[in-house]
């Protein structure tokens, strides 16, 4: 029957995957208008970086890339509206009514903040805009995640353990913090890795320096101390979140046979990330890998989320 819950779930399910494919392609986007506008893909790069925040005119090859943004944003939108429908209707679906109402809150939220993200020296809205896109995609599959067949079995899993809990944690941090390096346009402050510019431990920073990376008049110069703490706060979150998943992992493999795979793709998500995180730096803060590094967050987190949905 047309209207019965199987058939509302088998809907909800696929409409769900469609809004993850299309959260993961609206976070490339987002990252290539922002980078490539920036100036990480000009000619002369590095001393174009921040063209945006000077006022420069940005080159028409964004003009595709940006008209698919907008229009996948669009169609996310109608989409979350519709799966929203879905679970409202008698009988609702109280299992996925949060989650979807979750995610309708947050595609409204990134719709509103639309109205001020032309305005790239508001870091406030960069970093919402950044952190929304990758919570759209963590959303969506977690959707997906309630809406599979197999959840009821799945929900009755083990307790998530507490190493688990504390590399989310430390995990989500670490993902905050470069949604910030991303935002302020900091990329040029740490041009070196394992270490940043001879540096390799963040240093306390005072109100007075973090007052110019907040105001973001200009692109932060190598060297500066709120920026360079931020690049050493990331790599060392990202090696914590590593060492305590990989504790994580090795506790659920031998308690729970359910979570080998999921464990082995988010250690093999988590390190892929941190090795991409290096190369974005070695290669001169490559277009393709820095928006990479963006896309490659969006899947970590939502592998993470499986793992502990498990």
């Amino acid at each position: 029957m047309i209207s019965s819950p199987a058939w509302r779930l088998r809907r909800i399910h696929r409409t769900a995957l469609l809004l993850t494919a299309l959260s993961l392609l609206v976070v490339l986007l987002s990252a290539y208008l922002r980078l490539n506008g920036a100036g990480l893909a000009c000619a002369n790069w590095p001393a174009c970086y921040g063209q945006l925040l000077r006022g420069e005119v940005q080159a028409p090859a964004l003009a595709l890339p940006r008209l698919l943004h907008r229009a996948a944003a669009s169609l996310i939108l109608l989409l979350v509206g519709y799966l929203l429908w879905l679970c409202l209707r008698r009988p609702s679906m109280r299992q996925l009514l949060r989650p979807a109402t979750l995610l309708a809150v947050l595609v409204l939220a990134l719709a509103l903040l639309g109205f001020w993200s032309s305005d790239p020296r508001l870091l406030l809205v960069g970093f919402l805009n950044i952190l929304g896109g990758l919570g759209l995609v963590t959303c969506s599959w977690r959707v997906v995640l309630v809406s599979s067949p197999a959840y009821p079995e799945r929900a009755r899993a083990s307790t998530p353990t507490l190493a688990l809990r504390l590399g989310a944690a430390v995990l989500s941090l670490t993902v905050v913090v470069g949604a910030l390096i991303g935002a302020g346009s900091a990329a040029l402050a740490c041009p070196s890795f394992p270490d940043c510019g001879g540096q390799w431990w963040p240093a306390a920073v005072g109100w007075p320096a973090w007052q110019g990376f907040a105001t973001l008049a200009a692109v932060p110069p190598a060297g500066d101390t709120a920026a360079v703490t931020l690049h050493l706060l990331h790599r060392w979150g990202a090696l914590a979140a590593l060492l305590l998943l990989l504790a994580a992992a090795a506790l659920q493999t031998l308690t729970d046979d359910a979570t080998r795979k999921l464990a082995v793709v988010l250690l093999l998500l988590l390190a892929g990330e941190v090795a991409l995180g290096g190369l974005v730096v070695r290669s001169g803060f490559n277009l393709s890998l820095a928006v990479a590094h963006v896309v490659g967050a969006a899947a970590l987190l939502a592998a993470l989320s499986s793992l502990r949905r498990r």
